[in-house]
Protein backbone atom coordinates (compact mmCIF):
# COMPACT_ATOMS: atom_id res chain seq x y z
CA UNK A 1 0.00 0.00 0.00
CA UNK A 2 1.22 3.50 -0.93
CA UNK A 3 -0.46 6.39 0.45
CA UNK A 4 0.30 10.18 0.41
CA UNK A 5 -1.42 13.53 1.32
CA UNK A 6 -1.55 15.92 -1.56
CA UNK A 7 -2.87 18.93 -3.28
CA UNK A 8 -3.65 19.73 -6.82
CA UNK A 9 -0.28 20.74 -6.88
CA UNK A 10 0.95 17.66 -6.06
CA UNK A 11 2.52 15.18 -3.10
CA UNK A 12 3.33 17.44 0.25
CA UNK A 13 3.12 14.09 2.30
CA UNK A 14 3.87 10.71 2.31
CA UNK A 15 6.85 7.90 2.90
CA UNK A 16 9.75 9.33 1.43
CA UNK A 17 9.23 12.64 3.24
CA UNK A 18 9.24 10.54 6.49
CA UNK A 19 12.05 8.68 5.56
CA UNK A 20 13.61 12.29 4.66
CA UNK A 21 13.20 13.43 7.89
CA UNK A 22 14.26 9.99 10.15
CA UNK A 23 17.31 10.81 8.48
CA UNK A 24 17.88 14.19 9.69
CA UNK A 25 17.01 13.00 12.80
CA UNK A 26 19.37 10.37 12.47
CA UNK A 27 22.01 12.30 11.25
CA UNK A 28 21.68 15.66 12.64
CA UNK A 29 22.58 17.21 8.57
CA UNK A 30 20.08 17.55 6.06
CA UNK A 31 23.03 17.15 3.46
CA UNK A 32 23.72 13.60 5.18
CA UNK A 33 19.74 12.67 4.82
CA UNK A 34 19.47 13.74 1.07
CA UNK A 35 23.00 11.75 0.34
CA UNK A 36 21.89 8.48 1.76
CA UNK A 37 18.70 8.70 -0.03
CA UNK A 38 20.29 9.43 -3.01
CA UNK A 39 19.29 12.96 -3.79
CA UNK A 40 20.88 16.43 -3.87
CA UNK A 41 20.69 19.26 -1.32
CA UNK A 42 18.78 21.15 -3.01
CA UNK A 43 16.32 18.51 -3.92
CA UNK A 44 15.45 17.20 -0.48
CA UNK A 45 15.41 20.99 0.53
CA UNK A 46 12.48 21.47 -2.00
CA UNK A 47 10.95 19.08 -0.64
CA UNK A 48 10.69 19.81 2.99
CA UNK A 49 9.93 23.69 1.93
CA UNK A 50 6.91 22.03 -0.27
CA UNK A 51 5.65 20.48 3.15
CA UNK A 52 6.05 23.40 5.18
CA UNK A 53 4.32 25.48 2.85
CA UNK A 54 0.91 23.14 2.77
CA UNK A 55 0.97 22.19 6.82
CA UNK A 56 2.22 25.95 7.92
CA UNK A 57 4.46 25.02 10.24
CA UNK A 58 8.37 24.32 10.43
CA UNK A 59 9.44 20.99 10.03
CA UNK A 60 13.07 21.36 10.63
CA UNK A 61 14.84 23.90 12.29
CA UNK A 62 18.66 25.08 12.17
CA UNK A 63 21.03 23.86 15.29
CA UNK A 64 23.04 26.33 16.54
CA UNK A 65 26.68 26.98 15.31
CA UNK A 66 28.10 27.50 11.89
CA UNK A 67 28.61 23.68 11.63
CA UNK A 68 25.22 22.76 13.90
CA UNK A 69 22.87 20.52 11.19
CA UNK A 70 19.35 20.48 11.73
CA UNK A 71 17.10 18.68 13.57
CA UNK A 72 13.21 18.43 13.82
CA UNK A 73 10.84 20.78 15.33
CA UNK A 74 8.06 19.10 17.46
CA UNK A 75 5.51 19.65 15.03
CA UNK A 76 7.93 18.11 12.40
CA UNK A 77 8.32 14.67 14.72
CA UNK A 78 4.88 14.90 15.32
CA UNK A 79 3.87 15.05 11.51
CA UNK A 80 6.43 12.25 10.88
CA UNK A 81 4.99 9.77 14.08
CA UNK A 82 0.89 10.82 12.49
CA UNK A 83 1.48 9.70 8.81
CA UNK A 84 3.19 6.60 10.74
CA UNK A 85 0.01 6.12 12.63
CA UNK A 86 -1.99 6.83 9.80
CA UNK A 87 -0.20 3.83 7.36
CA UNK A 88 -0.26 1.51 9.27
CA UNK A 89 -3.95 1.17 10.45
CA UNK A 90 -5.04 2.07 6.66
CA UNK A 91 -2.58 -0.99 5.74
CA UNK A 92 -3.65 -3.16 8.33
CA UNK A 93 -7.47 -2.57 7.35
CA UNK A 94 -5.94 -3.34 3.71
CA UNK A 95 -4.31 -6.45 4.60
CA UNK A 96 -7.53 -7.90 6.37
CA UNK A 97 -9.47 -6.88 3.34
CA UNK A 98 -7.17 -8.65 1.18
CA UNK A 99 -6.41 -11.98 2.84
CA UNK A 100 -10.29 -12.20 2.46
CA UNK A 101 -10.50 -11.15 -1.30
CA UNK A 102 -7.21 -12.83 -2.89
CA UNK A 103 -6.31 -16.67 -3.19
CA UNK A 104 -2.57 -15.80 -2.15
CA UNK A 105 -0.58 -14.60 0.87
CA UNK A 106 -0.42 -10.56 1.16
CA UNK A 107 2.57 -8.97 2.76
CA UNK A 108 2.96 -5.37 4.65
CA UNK A 109 5.63 -2.75 3.60
CA UNK A 110 8.99 -3.12 5.05
CA UNK A 111 10.00 0.37 5.53
CA UNK A 112 7.97 2.25 8.00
Amino acid sequence: VHIWLETDDGIFFGAGRVHLLEKIEMHGSLKKAAECMGMSYRAAWGKIKATEANVGFSLVKKNAGKKGGYSLTDEGRSLMVQYKSWFCRVEESALKLATEIFPFPVQPFKEL
